[in-house]
């Protein structure tokens, strides 16, 4: 698969890998949500996977695709934290030393939660300092594997793992069509279950979800070229802050995905507190703006199902959410 962008029979590797390892996480449905929408609306709940987003597929299966060399020597990633934290417990499990480049305005949860995995975490500036340069340097000082977060064909494979349970779970719940909502970053979930879904239910249809100010893939997809964002960071929803789409990804996306949708922050904080009330599930901004873009951007009446992409979000955050919107 070596730089070329997996393919369906590389996510049901991945997916082989993964059993016994990574959660199938529930498609969630709430009635009383259905009935104040006019439409069925699931929920792809991957806040419930281990560490608590999809981020641990990809890691776990790249960790795993490596050669016991590498694996001896050690990984190195760069993550807000979902990342980090899927390839510091993947690290673990394989015996393998994690360490991770995060920036230093993450959420301490998620930088809390790196370091209680056992990886060594390094702080920089997303203003200032070039995650990618930092990455590259220690890893060829140190003789580390980079697994990036997105542009990685093994990543991707295993991200995609979460389109086959949606194609399997979605046929048993009676959806024979419906507009699959995914929380996008860099692309690396969404070509994963984009290549999944062409692949085993080609009538359920992606489309990529984005913060305001920060929807380089929506302005990559639109105009058929990778665009970049002006800002860094700032965002609720850092989870899913990137500098652009990949160069992998994106060709991906520009294949399957529908035109990008766009939510407001406050969007996600509301769709935070309704997954609280209707769903019971816990959410972080970025990994609600699929759920917001189902509830708020939609008037037709065709069934959705929205991915909850994560869960790791600070208490008072959390807390801000329930108290403005709850």
């Amino acid at each position: 698969m070596a730089n070329l962008a997996p393919v369906i029979s590389d996510i049901e590797d991945a997916a082989i890998r993964l059993r016994g390892h990574a959660c199938r996480t529930p498609l969630l449905n709430a009635p009383l949500l259905d009935a104040d929408l006019g439409r069925r609306v699931f929920v792809k709940a991957e806040c419930l996977q281990k560490t608590g987003s999809f981020k641990y597929r990809g890691a776990r299966n790249a960790v795993a695709a490596l050669s016991d060399a590498q694996r001896a020597a050690g990984v190195i990633a760069f993550s807000s934290g979902n990342h980090a934290q899927g390839v510091a417990l993947a690290a673990r499990e394989m015996g393998s030393k994690a360490v991770i480049i995060m920036p230093a305005d993450a959420p301490e949860l998620k930088i809390a939660n790196t370091r209680a995995l056992g990886a060594e975490v390094i702080l920089y500036d997303r203003d200032t300092e070039d995650r990618d340069e930092i990455g590259g340097r220690l890893s060829g000082d140190r003789g580390l594997t980079l697994i990036k977060p997105f542009d990685n064909p093994q990543v991707i494979a295993g991200q995609g793992t979460t389109g086959l349970e949606i194609a399997e779970q979605a046929a048993a719940a009676g959806l024979n069509s419906a507009d699959v909502l995914i929380c996008c970053g860099g692309g690396g979930l969404t070509s994963g279950i984009a290549i999944a879904l062409a692949g085993k239910a080609p009538a359920l249809k992606p489309y990529t979800v984005e913060p305001e100010e920060f929807d380089d893939v929506a302005r990559s997809l639109a105009t058929g070229v990778i665009q970049t964002n002006t800002r860094r960071s700032g965002s609720l929803c850092d989870a899913i802050v990137t500098p652009s789409p990949g160069q992998i990804t994106f060709p991906i996306m520009a294949a399957h995905c529908g035109p990008g949708i766009v939510v407001s922050e406050e969007d996600a904080l509301r769709a935070m507190a309704i997954a609280f009330n209707r769903l019971k599930i816990v959410l972080e901004p970025g990994g609600a703006v699929a759920l917001a873009a189902a509830l708020f951007h939609r008037t037709d009446t065709k069934d959705v199902i929205a991915v909850a992409s994560g869960g790791n979000v600070d208490a008072p955050l959390f807390r801000m959410a329930l108290e403005k919107y709850g």
